[in-house]
């Protein structure tokens, strides 16, 4: 016998159907069985279908997975919701070696349990990086699908053709339902389809469909183009980034292309104009980059110039945290102590907000902390630099990037620290003290809740006072925690 037969022959070989509750279903079996990562191959079931099987006598179905359990399956298997949230993500990626590297995850988190927060790790590593990946591809299907109209059966129809990189059109279709709510429309895709019914409300998915059954132009691409051509803001513009962004096989879908030719020429004197017509009215937006990823994010940040706070601050501060967040703490602004070192809330504000952090069960290095202005406003006494609250133009200026931040992170809560920060994120008449403490819906996240700065309780007038504030921040926090512990 070949010493590749012999080590099959020590594989379980298990094919999974692209589905994430398929591997869920087969991993719990596996992991219940006692099965070491070494010892079990789960295959991608649609590069299986398509390859020669190198291990012909090995099981190749669920079945090899049923029999008694081991003793070590007595306890209940430890999966923590990190894990299954950035899995489910990961599921949508072809790479063919993603079950397998999920099932190591999770065999490895039996015996540690803080390992989702090794963000090092190699295997850690390896499924940050699928989930960023398929993010950014969602993100592109999201911008770059264009439909047609035609008349259907039922009257009004709309269809697009797409091809993704990853099988990601169950999890970008939800998007487009609550979008075109109005519309009957159909997603086609090499994976399968999405349709919408605006009478049922409901969005059934179907098989996959070649591009010919997508109308190749109609008369909407005049109107597109014309819309197209007044929302293009030569401010951001890049024809590298461009080129990097929208890759070429995505033009033959999109009508605008054809447009940027005469946009590009035309870009330089439209950027004189915008600044001429602002005036008054300071905004970050035209230096924020289209692509709403924490690295590019953080790349453009030092180029801004939306309002005027950028000449006298030593540096922008951005924010800092992991991209894996589900609890973001939005600031009002950097502080003397931040300004200096280029980091949030390392000042004696954070040392406060840190402690809460603890006392509340939250884990500081878990969360990503950022503030809602990001250059630090002061006024000159001597060789201090005493805090100023930004205006609430500041503020308004200064939204487009807190907005960007946080559509990179999609986190499942945001709480806004202090009444700035509540302004920004839930309007000027927002009042924080008599509002504190609730969850509230928001469009930038499942949850949003505000509560105290951590500086007004150094502010406090007495003890009694800052007693009473640090017992604020600190139960609100708890409560942050106990959502996030529910959700």
């Amino acid at each position: 016998m070949s010493l590749l037969h012999a080590l099959a022959e020590r594989v379980t070989r298990v094919t999974v159907p692209p589905s994430f509750d398929a591997w869920r279903e087969l991993a719990r079996k596996a992991l219940l069985r006692g099965l070491e990562p070494d010892s079990i191959d789960l295959a991608d079931a649609t590069v299986a279908a398509q390859a020669d099987d190198l291990f012909g006598a090995v099981q190749t179905d669920a079945s090899a997975l049923d029999g008694p359990y081991a003793e070590m399956s007595q306890e209940r298997p430890h999966v923590p919701r990190a894990f299954l949230d950035r899995a489910k993500l990961a599921s949508y990626h072809r790479d063919p070696q993603r079950w397998n590297l999920l099932y190591r995850l999770l065999w490895r988190l039996q015996s540690n349990r803080d390992l989702m927060r090794i963000e090092v790790d190699h295997d850690v590593s390896a499924m940050l990086r699928l989930v960023q990946q398929v993010k950014r591809d969602e993100h592109k299907m999201h911008a770059f699908v264009r439909f047609r109209r035609i008349e259907g059966e039922r009257g009004e129809e709309f269809i697009a053709w797409y091809e993704p990189a990853h099988r990601i059109l169950e999890l970008a279709a939800p998007f487009f339902a609550e979008r075109f709510a109005v519309m009957r429309w159909s997603i086609l895709t090499p994976d399968g389809s999405a349709y919408w019914d605006p009478e049922l409300h409901q969005l059934q998915f179907g098989p996959p469909l070649d591009r010919t059954h997508a109308p190749a132009g109609d008369e909407l691409e005049t109107l597109w183009k014309s819309y197209y051509g007044s929302i293009f803001n030569p401010a951001r513009l890049n024809p590298e980034g461009m080129r990097s962004h929208m890759p070429v096989k995505y033009w033959n879908n999109l009508p605008e292309v054809e447009l940027l030719p005469s946009l590009l020429q035309a870009a330089e004197g439209r950027v004189e104009s915008m600044i001429s017509k602002q005036g008054g009215k300071p905004s970050a937006a035209p230096f924020v980059p289209h692509e709403h990823t924490l690295p590019v994010i953080q790349a453009a940040l030092p180029t801004c110039r939306g309002c005027d706070l950028y000449e006298h601050a030593i540096q922008v501060v951005p924010g800092r945290g992991p991209v894996t967040a589900d609890l973001v703490l939005v600031g009002e602004q950097p502080g003397d102590q931040e300004d200096k070192r280029g980091e949030p809330f390392v000042g004696p504000a954070g040392g406060v907000l840190r402690k809460a952090l603890a006392e509340a069960g939250v884990d500081p290095d878990a969360v990503y902390m950022t503030n809602a202005v990001k250059h630090f406003k002061f006024v000159q006494r001597g060789k201090l630099r005493l805090h100023q609250n930004p205006r609430m133009s500041e503020i308004t200026a200064c939204k487009p990037w807190l907005m960007a931040e946080l559509d990179a992170l999609k986190p499942k809560l945001v709480v806004a620290l202090g009444a700035s920060a509540a302004k920004s994120l839930l309007g000027g008449t927002f009042a924080l003290m008599r509002d504190r403490g609730k969850l509230m819906q928001a469009n930038f996240a499942e949850q949003v809740m505000a509560t105290i700065h951590p500086s007004a309780v150094l502010r406090g007038r007495d003890d009694a006072a800052r007693e009473q504030l640090y017992r604020h921040l600190r139960d609100d926090l708890m409560l942050a925690r106990q959502y996030l512990g529910a959700a």
